[in-house]
């Protein structure tokens, strides 16, 4: 039974042929250690690894793409973001959608280093508003910071607007494009972002063990690991240069080369091109999902554009369970649970429950969408 993947908010598959050729390609030909020595194979490496750097960078509207540094996901770039910007005392405005990744280091700053938190809630509307942001900042707020999209209801947060009210009141802006980037126009100059972490492996289609991390020239972070950097090896502290003060030890040069290659496939297809196309699938199944007796669906309605990320159960039926029905017998991949947002989940009510949730890639179609409202028709009928 051929695979109908629903889960691209986690992992995109499949990734485009030419990223499994390239990485194999560094495999075979020069997988040297880049940064690491002046021979021809170490130099092709760190050349490799530049070339991301500035795709990453020609992408995101970064300037000097010396700003941007590689991690192995987003979790550890919003780790070094977060634990190596705030100081005790500090107070920080986030949203109550934020997954784990962003949630976790800031509560851990609050334990160990006093650091003050206020998540922000949306309307009604399930949508966030920038003047409910500007209420909660503080005098003594110093970073605000928040997911561009939402991994649970796919609600898109006014980036723009709050990059503008964060210089407005001095206070740092951190981004989490984790269901953003690729799918969503980013531009840290002109959203006035000043630090955006990303992952790899979802929308930019590059192989897990990828991520990264932009911070503006003006912010200087404390290092979460230190070690090696091939450079200004006679200091006993870390080097004071970019990139190499947050990239201690070797790079995923294979990653990185196919992370190249698939940021450069979802740049021939136009992030405009690709947010539009998900939108219609989007819209599609939202608005039949909410046809089938029994079947509730969480976040905006369609009469609001956000990612291809939807959340939803069916009365008497376990989320696990949907899932499991799903994938076994319609072969069908969605995932269930708490989707690591257990913030989120309180916010659209399923704390109790988690849900189902199906989200979309550059490589779904009409077919799979009907596939989906099928068999969600079956089940629902079965259990009703």
């Amino acid at each position: 039974m051929a695979i109908i993947y629903l889960d691209n908010a986690a992992s995109t598959w499949p990734k485009p042929p030419a990223v499994k050729e390239m990485m194999a390609e560094v495999i075979e030909d020069f997988a040297a250690n880049p940064g690491r020595g002046g021979h021809t194979l170490a130099m092709k490496a760190s050349k490799t690894v530049f070339r991301t750097r500035v795709q990453l960078s020609r992408l995101f509207g970064i300037q000097n793409p010396n700003n941007l540094f590689f991690y192995l996901n987003a979790t550890q770039a919003l780790n070094q973001a977060i634990k190596g910007f705030l100081k005790p005392g500090d107070h920080v405005v986030s949203s109550s959608v934020e997954h784990n990744s962003v949630r976790r280091p800031l509560e851990y700053m609050r334990r160990t280093a006093g650091v003050e938190i206020t998540y922000v809630e949306p309307r009604e509307d399930h949508l966030f508003y920038q003047e409910d942001f500007e209420k909660a900042i503080q005098p003594h707020t110093r970073l605000l910071v928040v997911s561009h999209a939402s991994n649970l209801t796919g609600v898109i947060l006014p980036i723009a607007e709050l990059g503008a009210l964060a210089k407005q009141r001095g206070v740092a802006f951190l981004v989490d494009a984790s269901q953003s980037a690729g799918v969503l126009p980013i531009h840290v100059e002109e959203m006035q972002i000043d630090m955006l972490a990303f992952p790899g492996h979802k929308g930019l289609y590059g192989p897990q063990g990828t991520g990264a991390l932009y911070v503006h020239s003006d912010i200087d972070l404390e290092p979460l690991i230190h070690g090696g950097t091939g450079s200004q090896s006679e200091a006993v502290d870390q080097p004071t240069t970019r990139p190499d003060r947050y990239e201690s030890g070797t790079v995923n040069t294979v990653g990185l080369a196919g992370l190249l290659t698939g940021v450069s496939y979802v740049m021939d297809k136009g992030v405009e091109n690709i947010r539009q196309n998900e939108w219609q699938l989007t819209k599609r199944t939202i608005t039949e999902l909410k046809e089938i007796p029994g079947v509730e669906v969480y976040g905006p309605g369609i009469e609001t554009e956000r990612v291809g990320v939807i959340s939803f159960n069916i009365d008497g039926v376990d989320a696990s369970e949907v899932s499991f029905i799903l994938d076994q017998q319609y072969g069908i991949a969605t995932r269930s649970g708490y989707h690591c947002t257990p913030l989120g989940h309180k916010t659209a009510g399923t704390e109790q429950r988690g849900a189902v949730r199906a989200s979309f890639g550059i490589f779904n179609t009409e077919k799979d969408v009907e596939a989906l409202i099928r068999a969600v028709q079956e089940i629902a009928s079965a259990f009703a």
